[in-house]
């Protein structure tokens, strides 16, 4: 049981287009370009073959890996906010406080740097919900036990789930490919969760499962939607606030 595909937070489509009109393959400007390269050029005295940015070394002392995940993490953000289409580069970069052709050279592309936060957020969301499901103390708990750890993945990066539910993904686009892999598993598991439900009640009608998971899905992309705009309500509020709900619907049923 688990996410969904419509978003709560505003359609990103609706917003103009960032940082110059960049386009989804990021096309660079010449100055970028050459900013770029000479980001990668050798250092006076470093030995032949090596560049100022050899693997593990980072910039102002950073190590790589960690700017990398500062560099991932703020590209969360703005992805999950504006959506793919009018996310900016150029405002990430200013996040981390590095320069916009460090994101090229760390990650090639606006859809390689995409494609870093799809596999930094739906492997970790893939494999709390598969705990939640396979540690539920009882098929009755399990929309709980799923709500709870996907509340707690997105704890620290609530945007991120509008990253995986994105809209303005151009269809058939390699971020978009990507996006569809990370969420067709996730409602693979919402369709095993919303069937056992069903099946423990001894309905084995295949509509009636298929009409429950997109009730589930549209309920939790719902949820996080309506958490994000409550910056004050942790991830246990969130997971007590659902538990609440949840037992007034089956007591009201």
């Amino acid at each position: 049981m688990t996410t969904a595909r419509a978003s709560a937070a505003p359609d990103p489509a609706s917003v103009a287009p960032a940082d110059g009109g960049e386009r989804t393959g990021d096309v660079l400007a010449d100055d970028e370009r050459t900013g770029a390269r000479q980001t990668a050029a050798p250092q006076p005295g470093a030995p032949q073959g090596t560049s100022s940015r050899s693997r593990g070394a980072g910039t102002k002392g950073v190590p790589r890996a960690r700017r990398e995940e500062q560099i991932v993490a703020a590209a969360l953000e703005e992805f999950g906010r504006r959506g793919h289409a009018a996310a900016s580069m150029a405002a990430i970069a200013r996040r981390v406080g590095v320069t916009k052709p460090m994101l090229y050279t760390y990650f090639g592309s606006k859809d390689g740097l995409y494609a870093a936060c799809l596999e930094h957020i739906g492997p970790r969301l893939l494999a709390a919900i598969e705990t939640a499901m396979a540690t539920s103390p009882s098929r009755d708990r399990l929309p709980q036990a799923v709500l709870a750890a996907i509340f707690d993945t997105l704890e620290a990066q609530r945007y991120a789930w509008f990253v995986l539910y994105d809209r303005t993904l151009p269809p058939g686009s390699e971020p978009w490919r990507a996006a569809h892999r990370h969420r067709e598993a996730i409602d693979d598991l919402a369709a095993a969760g919303t069937g056992a439900l069903l099946r423990g009640q001894g309905n084995d009608d295949a509509l009636d499962a298929d009409a429950l998971k997109q009730v589930w899905t549209g309920t939790v992309s719902a949820l996080v939607g309506w958490w994000v705009s409550q910056p004050e309500l942790s991830a246990h509020d969130m997971s007590e606030r659902c538990t609440r709900l949840l037992s007034a619907i089956r007591d009201g049923a």
